[in-house]
């Protein structure tokens, strides 16, 4: 039997390679003779510089940022001979960074994820590949740009303060001063969802509450990041408020297009092509995915729903562990899912969710492996 495991991360509590090899090791207990293939992806967010530093042959730089609200904090990129760089936003301004009593979208910024491009630019990079997932910001990349040198300016002149709080009085937009670096530089960025910068399923409405908004806040973001974007309809002639994947981290999506003219990418196509997970797939019996959270979101560009495409082209049948389980079945079957089992085990808080992660998730994979095995035991 040749079994693929090829999760993500488990949102702040495991690393994709850590929940690959725990996976794995249950699994073998059950299948002792199988063989396994552990490939940990990365659909843009935590674990895509991991992911892809081995198959681009990059090796990790690290430098001090910016995190979410101004302090300083030790991240890296990954840097090739190819002068290829890459980068993850949520090292620089991931939510891990902000306890969860500390997040709010009206303060935090991006500036983090502009230190690391200069950084990578001052090394040589003239390509990159810049995931975008897990962020704790909403500020439409205003902070991120500002570092390279744009100017948002309110009615007065004035450059706008940090985060989405002051969004709403941006009048115009200065790119003379934008670092000149940029120009003969590319941008492919791997997006981790496809959702809008605007309207019922874009940035603010749907991942704001993680980042700490309250109810209250949602309609102002909306607003907020609208008129960011009819700003830049008038002063780039380019429009991004319904471009796919525009609303990726905070509308971060929206500004690496209207900016730096980046390709976006489902950062699971990204990750998939350079680990080579289709030939792994090939001739595999089970594949076995999973992220923190298997929700409605994991079908609009998340890793398990790349790994499950590809396992279904293949006639692979795909099973997935998450943290908690809330898409339903014929979601997941939509996307080649044909089960989904949740590891959390009793009622608790998210932080002790969080800390049991782990262990959960090994006891969910030997119980899984054991039904499995159950099943082709029994007589037809």
């Amino acid at each position: 039997m040749k079994i693929v495991i090829a999760p993500d991360s488990f949102k702040e509590s495991l690393s994709a390679a850590d929940a690959a090899k725990s996976i794995q090791e249950e699994f073998a207990h059950v299948f002792p003779t199988a063989s396994f293939v552990c490939l940990p992806i990365a659909d843009g967010g935590e674990g895509t510089v991991e992911a892809l530093k081995g198959p681009l042959r990059a090796r990790l730089i690290p430098t001090n940022v910016s995190d979410p609200l101004g302090r300083t904090v030790s991240a890296e990129f990954g840097l090739n001979d190819k002068h290829v760089a890459i980068l993850e936003m949520a090292s620089a301004c991931g939510l891990h960074h902000v306890a969860v009593a500390e997040r709010d979208p009206l303060r935090a910024t991006s500036r983090g994820l502009g230190e690391l491009v200069l950084a990578a630019l001052d090394e040589g990079a003239r390509h990159f590949i810049v995931g975008l997932g897990g962020s704790a910001t909403n500020d439409c990349g205003v902070g991120f740009l500002q570092v390279l040198g744009v100017r948002f300016l309110d009615s007065d002149g004035r450059d706008l303060s940090s985060g989405a709080g002051s969004l709403h009085k941006l009048a115009r937009i200065d790119r003379s001063g934008m670092d000149p670096r940029i120009a003969e530089c590319s941008f492919d960025v791997a997006c981790d969802v496809d959702n809008p910068l605007c309207g019922p399923t874009g940035a603010s409405a749907v991942f704001g509450p993680q980042k700490g908004a309250t109810q209250g806040m949602i309609a102002g973001l909306e607003q907020a990041l609208g008129h960011v974007a009819d700003v830049m309809r008038r002063d780039l002639d380019v429009d991004v408020a319904s471009l796919p994947g525009a609303g990726a981290a905070g509308g971060m999506g929206a500004a690496m297009v209207g900016f730096l003219n980046a390709n976006l990418k489902p950062g699971s196509v990204i990750v998939a092509q350079a680990l080579g997970l289709e030939q792994a797939i090939v001739g595999a019996d089970l594949v076995i995915t999973g992220e923190g959270c298997v929700d409605g979101q994991t079908s609009r560009g998340k890793a398990p729903a790349g790994v499950a495409q590809i396992a279904r082209r293949l006639g692979v049948p795909v099973f997935a562990l998450g943290g908690a389980v809330t898409a339903n079945a014929d979601e997941l079957a939509a996307i080649g899912i044909q089960a989904a089992f949740a590891s959390v085990r009793r009622a608790c808080s998210l932080s002790d969710a969080l800390q049991e992660a782990g262990a959960n998730l090994r006891a969910t994979a030997r119980n899984v492996a054991e039904v499995l095995r159950l099943g082709m035991s029994i007589k037809r």
